[in-house]
């Protein structure tokens, strides 16, 4: 009995380990430090082998979980604490009397969850003259580990990461002024300065940082081991009409979406109701609290304020969109919600030769009164809303090469991703390239058009492989 517990044991460590990616061991490896001897914990590649130390030295066994609970509470891979019996609440009732990992390991962890890879650069190049020559870094994590091997940081010495966070960002210094107060009145130490750094902060770059302060927009994070779930609505065969080159549009989304490091699932052909109850679905879906943004693409016709299930009935853009506020998904609340729609938002005009309109079929002519954009999209904070085309007007959608605005999105994401540049910016473009566009008849144009609540910018990060449009194919 003793052996099929500890076998049962061992499996459900295998399995957890099987769900976290490499960062997640990173995060691991450095919120263990404290526990494990940190030469042991250098030749760590997997979860599996963390476990395996944590169990030598009694800190994990098939009684007693909660140290790992609250690892992965840490890192907030909550969806995998049911495998261990836990829940985040669970975890979070027990942690004032249970919890092993220090404030001081939480507060660095938090540090690094909120550094930026653009303001670890400039902590690099701050810190460069305290690092060793031709280190290579690639995370905040690695930078943290190795100031607390040369003896830079401590529990009581967190000067430094003041220093160059009151130049790169002051708001992470909330951070650690939390971890200060907690203390027990040690401050003695943490007048100690570094005077080489402190030059360096108040001389060549203080100008430039102190004018840019308040001009600095933080960043969405983006940079956790699950970036987030792409969710694509295709529709394409309605009662009266048949939406061709929307498949063209369906295939495109989902290569550039994966490549930018999305899970994406993609709903063929659903009635307006179908289409209520997905949001339903997904709106619930506890994988969101791993996740670093949501993002939903909707290729169907439409109207004012609305777009149209397969049975030509319209569903509120507004409806939609509000199944992820904060209040109704708070898996997702601060995290970046995106939303591209392809669909008419005004009266259906003559095609002209291979180019149809995402407008409402003749069963739609009775059409409702006009809404906004701006009415179009959640009072909540994070949302974005990208629509092809202004509220009263028509979408163009070639029947063999799909639609102007969704072929215009994928091809921006692919060009300017990799040069860094936000979404916003991102769409702008897109903007630029649809208004340049005509019908073949000449006289019809489009003009899309976004609406936001986002707080910051929103960048996807690198992909380290090339874009969908440079990949060679395979036939």
């Amino acid at each position: 009995m003793e052996n099929n517990s500890s076998l049962k044991f061992r499996q459900q460590l295998f399995l957890i380990s099987e769900n976290l990616v490499t960062e997640d061991v990173a995060a691991l490896k450095f919120l263990c430090t404290d526990l494990l001897h940190l030469s042991k914990l250098e030749g760590v590649k997997l979860a599996t082998d963390i476990f395996r130390l944590l169990m030598a030295q009694e800190y994990l066994n098939a009684e007693d979980t909660f140290l790992l609970a609250e690892l992965l509470y840490r890192i907030r891979c909550h969806s995998l604490l049911k495998k261990i019996g836990y829940t985040k609440e669970k975890v979070q009732e027990h942690l004032s009397e249970k919890g092993r990992i220090s404030p001081y390991r939480q507060m660095l962890y938090e540090l690094a969850e909120n550094i930026t890879s653009e303001m670890l650069k400039e902590i690099i190049f701050l810190l460069r003259n305290h690092l060793p020559k031709g280190r290579i870094i690639l995370s905040a994590l690695d930078l943290l580990t190795l100031l607390e091997k040369q003896g830079l940081l401590t529990t009581d010495n967190v000067k430094i990461l003041e220093d160059v966070c009151m130049t790169v960002s002051p708001d992470l210094l909330e951070t650690i002024n939390c971890y200060k107060k907690g203390k027990d009145n040690k401050t003695a130490n943490f007048t100690q300065g570094f005077p080489e750094l402190n030059l360096e902060l108040h001389g060549e770059f203080s100008n430039v940082k102190n004018e840019s302060k308040t001009e600095r927009l933080k960043s969405y994070k983006m940079d956790g081991p699950h970036r987030g779930f792409c969710l694509i609505i295709n529709n394409v065969n309605f009662s009266s009409s048949q939406r061709m080159g929307s498949c063209k549009d369906a295939e495109q989304l989902e290569r550039v979406f994966t490549w930018l490091g999305l899970d994406v699932m993609t709903s063929t052909d659903l009635t307006s109701g179908e289409i209520i109850n997905l949001m339903k679905t997904w709106q619930h879906k506890q994988d969101h609290e791993d996740r670093n943004c949501f993002i939903c693409c909707i290729l169907s016709h439409g109207k004012s304020g609305a777009i149209c299930g397969t049975d030509d009935r319209p569903v509120s853009i507004r409806t939609l969109m509000s199944h992820f506020t904060a209040k109704q998904c708070p898996q997702l609340a601060a995290k970046p919600k995106l939303f591209f729609i392809q669909a008419c938002q005004g009266n259906k005009i003559q095609d002209p030769v291979y180019v149809n309109t995402d407008g409402p079929t003749p069963d739609l002519s009775s059409m409702q009164e006009s809404v906004s954009l701006s009415e179009s999209i959640p009072e909540e904070a994070d949302f974005l809303l990208g629509m092809a085309t202004v509220d009263g007007c028509v979408a163009f959608r070639h029947i063999e090469e799909g639609s102007w605005y969704i072929q215009a999105l994928c091809s921006k994401l692919q060009l300017l991703v990799p040069r860094g540049e936000d979404i916003l910016s991102i769409l702008t473009q897109v903007n630029e390239d649809v208004a340049r566009r005509d019908s073949p008849s000449g006289k019809k144009k489009q003009m899309p058009q976004p609406a936001y609540t986002l707080r910051r910018k929103f960048i996807f990060p690198i992909p380290m492989a090339p874009p969908p449009s440079e990949q060679h194919q395979c036939f």
